[in-house]
């Protein structure tokens, strides 16, 4: 049972990756000097992702659609940044946004808080 969970979860997020590539959302235009300020402000941002998560697929298509240029830490397989959200994240769940301030890191689970925050501070 859990191997079929896992399949549907998997073929559904190929899918949604298929669709997100032949429908790209509209893109939040900026000036350069506002669009490098954005970029300068995202570099703090890190998301932990599984590639075909189909929570992974919608907020990906949220940065992409707010123009943010956000670093994706690949976190299905095990390495150093499966380590990383499971011991400084707490548990290996995704998609996960690391927002890195001054010495601590605060780290956003559940998409659509990731999506809200992004709007929130970008849009």
């Amino acid at each position: 049972m859990r191997f079929f969970l896992r399949l549907l979860r998997e073929g559904s997020g190929r899918v949604l990756i298929l669709i997100d590539w032949l429908f790209k959302p509209s893109v939040v235009k900026r000036n350069d000097e506002e669009q490098a300020k954005v970029d300068q402000e995202t570099k703090i941002l890190k998301l932990y992702q599984f590639y075909a998560c189909p929570f992974c697929v919608k907020t990906r298509r949220a940065i992409k659609r707010l123009n943010l240029k956000v670093e994706t830490r690949d976190a299905q397989t095990a390495g150093q940044f499966r380590k990383e959200l499971e011991i400084s994240g707490g548990k290996i769940k995704v998609p996960c946004l690391k927002l890195e301030g001054a010495g601590e890191a605060t780290w956003i689970y559940e998409s659509n808080d990731i999506i809200k925050y992004l709007d929130e501070r970008f849009s």
